[in-house]
């Protein structure tokens, strides 16, 4: 009988070189395609196909742990774990976290089918297909690697030359980093190198036995990880935190520089299903038609002889007037216009938000929250305006600040209110206000989804001011 095959989800990065859509708190995986799902919706959903219908596991920041569930469910997929990082020590370290927790929840007999969240497979017949190989390659103790028939001379991947043929695949000969142009052209040719994919198929004790050999130092800072997760059950899924200062001692290593390129068990499968790690805005511009001039939209655009241009829209109509080679991106806060041959160079535009602590690095206008979203409406000196919707049931924390005055105005919906000592109902058109360092909670108790304005005032105005002291989420200093 086969080992159960347990889908491991690694869902990090913040997919920089897609700025604006891809933010720090939405990053990549939770991007949509141009047909409305996301990459992280797609990889559970073809997991599941995949592994007939054995819960995930998703190794992921705290911070994505509610939009990571919010999208397993989404997805049509129940049950699952999650492995919460405060920061993300490479590959090496969330592989060898699951691992471990395998080993114990789901037997060291168990096979991981390790996928990257952020990844496209557009053929999934032929991805189900090449899983079963690597699966019974797996169960003979290789660890096994994909690898992408490559279609072109791609210098922006890592590579894997097939060694000796295996029943399922091939043993690797060797990995080689990103190739200049004519070794990739060469590397084509030869029609024995294929793309290195970052998915694997690794039984869980073959993978803690080839750790200790190679990288000891790795698996034994896991181990200690391990001994102290702290356990958290909401909505359905199981959250485990990993401990963040033992975290830090993990070496940040990929699993590749660790262990597949020091490992003699390694086999790849070629695999011909469609791939693409969906790495810049041409990645994305390529899944959408293109009209007789090379002219791509996924919202309302206008094209006046134009060529080659891509439009992604949210809001408004996009006219592009005399353009050439082009990549247009227009989000409600932030606007990006960059050559199509240049768009690897969007991360600097990132890096420079970062270092001016600009707000467009890490949020959208519209913020995802546990409990619902809030939208800024506006700001300005000493004020800003938001629109909060709550879920039926949910609830903020109970919480303070030290700097801002809130104003809070129900629009739609029904919310029990904690102002300083006093808690009751508001409905629609009714309003009440909230002094600084008073304590205060907004809640839904109703079936219907609670619509308010905010408006903030203050000297302060960040969203860092604040100070949780109850919270049914998991985040408070004390959870």
């Amino acid at each position: 009988m086969p080992s159960p095959l347990v889908p491991v989800v690694l869902s990090g990065g913040t997919g920089s070189r897609l700025w604006p859509v891809s933010r720090e708190a939405h990053p990549k995986p939770f991007m949509a395609m141009p047909d409305g799902e996301s990459l992280l919706r797609k990889t559970y959903a073809r997991a599941a196909l995949a592994s007939q219908g054995q819960a995930p596991l998703t190794v992921t920041n705290r911070e994505y742990f509610f939009l990571s569930r919010d999208t397993l469910q989404e997805a049509g997929v129940t049950g699952g774990d999650f492995l919460l990082e405060a920061s993300g020590r490479n590959t090496a370290g969330a592989i060898a976290m699951a691992a471990l927790h395998l080993a114990q929840t789901r037997g060291a007999d168990a096979v991981m089918l390790v996928l990257p969240a952020d990844h496209l497979v557009q053929d999934v017949p032929a991805f189900q297909a090449a899983v079963a190989q690597a699966h019974a390659l797996a169960e003979q103790g290789h660890l096994v690697t994909f690898g992408i028939v490559p279609d072109r001379p791609e210098t922006g991947f890592g590579y894997i030359q097939k060694g000796a043929p295996l029943a399922n695949g091939h043993a690797v000969s060797r990995f080689v980093e990103k190739p200049p142009l004519a070794q990739a052209q060469a590397y084509l040719a030869s029609g024995e190198y294929l793309w290195n994919s970052g998915m694997f198929c690794l039984g869980v004790r073959t993978v803690l036995d080839e750790l200790a050999r190679h990288a000891p130092d790795v698996l034994e800072a896991c181990r200690r990880c391990a001994t102290d997760l702290k356990s958290r059950e909401l909505g359905g899924v199981h959250g485990l935190e990993i401990p963040d200062a033992a975290y830090q001692a993990v070496p940040s290593i990929s699993i590749d520089h660790a262990l597949m390129e020091r490992s003699d068990r390694v086999a790849v499968v070629p695999a011909d299903i469609g791939w693409s790690d969906i790495g810049s805005w041409t990645a994305v511009r390529d899944l959408s038609p293109a009209d007789a001039r090379q002219n791509r939209a996924t919202s309302d655009a206008v094209f006046v002889d134009a060529d080659s241009t891509y439009v992604h829209g949210e809001q408004r109509v996009v006219a592009a007037v005399g353009t050439r080679n082009l990549v247009i991106v227009d989000t409600p806060d932030a606007l990006l216009v960059a050559d199509a041959d240049r768009v690897q160079d969007v991360r600097e535009v990132v890096a420079q938000l970062k270092q001016r602590q600009h707000p467009a690095a890490q949020f959208h206008q519209t913020v995802a929250r546990p409990w619902g979203t809030y939208t800024v409406l506006g700001e300005g000196e000493r004020y800003k305006l938001k629109r909060i919707e709550v879920l039926p049931g949910a609830s903020l924390s109970l919480q303070l600040h030290h700097h801002r005055n809130e104003h809070w105005i129900v629009v739609s919906g029904l919310a029990e209110v904690t102002n300083g000592d006093r808690t009751f109902l508001l409905h629609a058109n009714e309003s009440t206000y909230i002094p600084a360092e008073h304590r205060h909670r907004l809640t839904n108790p109703g079936q219907e989804l609670l619509v308010m304005i905010e408006v903030q005032s203050g000297a302060y105005l960040g969203e860092d001011d604040i100070v949780r002291f109850e919270d049914k989420y998991g985040r408070t200093p004390a959870a």
